[in-house]
């Protein structure tokens, strides 16, 4: 389980409040994570990557505080919008980067790339370059890369926004199955209250550097009386 108490962090350089949040996901969730722009989503994956060190608060993963830890060291795992592929490598390479950033694999290890790449229905396509590519493939690409680090929590930030709504449905069924079949634990932002209710059992509603709503994800999108909550999401 990933439980984040009392975690506090504030903008260098601002005056404004304090980002405060509690939240507790279980192995094998995947928790989505809507509200405003601004209202500290990202910052609470950042806070969690370790791109961010909190005033205070803790980060605890199967009870151990991994947030003294730096980011390189964390067992965390984070899917930008922008996949981050390196563009003049193949498929093979970026995955293989996953693993060892020298690329010297051994051939456990490249077993382990090709299973990945496979797993993702990618291995007929591991030499082509990432230009080569649609969107969806280059996503698919980033979460094998994910399945060879074997980390045990996995972000999500905005991952699928550039895709069209079939396609995210598809990336964020394989997210499920991800999670699942490695008992990880998955936070995903998104914008998309469709994303939600596809990906969460559960919905985290973030405003004004809060968690200020934590729901059934149907609840959430579809019942909520909260008007913070109806305001963002209009008519949907």
């Amino acid at each position: 389980m990933l439980e984040i108490t009392r975690l506090e962090y504030a903008y260098p350089g601002t005056s404004g409040s304090t980002l405060r949040f509690d939240l507790a996901v279980s192995n094998g969730e995947v928790l989505s994570l809507i509200g405003p722009s601004g209202s500290g989503k990202s910052t609470l994956l950042n806070l969690v990557a370790g791109f961010l060190a909190p005033a205070s608060g803790h980060i605890l993963l199967d009870g151990v505080d991994i947030v003294s830890l730096p980011a390189a060291s964390r067992p965390v795992s984070i899917v930008f919008q922008q996949h981050n592929l390196f563009p003049h490598l193949d498929l093979y390479t970026n995955v293989a980067l996953g693993i060892d950033p020298s690329l010297r694999l051994t051939r456990s290890q490249a077993g382990t790339v090709a299973g990945a790449l496979e797993r993702l229905g990618l291995d007929d396509l591991q030499r082509r370059k990432p230009g080569e590519l649609s969107g969806g493939q280059r996503q698919r690409a980033a979460l094998a890369r994910v399945l060879v680090r074997r980390r045990k929590i996995l972000l999500l930030d905005e991952a699928f926004a550039a895709l069209g709504p079939a396609q995210r449905a598809e990336m964020i069924g394989l997210v499920k199955n991800l999670v699942q079949e490695n008992d990880m634990t998955a936070l995903l932002v998104s914008h998309q209250p469709r994303d939600a209710l596809i990906a969460s059992r559960r919905c985290a509603f973030v405003s004004g550097g809060r968690i200020t709503v934590l729901q059934p994800t149907r609840e959430l999108l579809e019942q909520s009386q909260i008007p913070d909550v109806r305001d963002y999401l209009g008519s949907i």
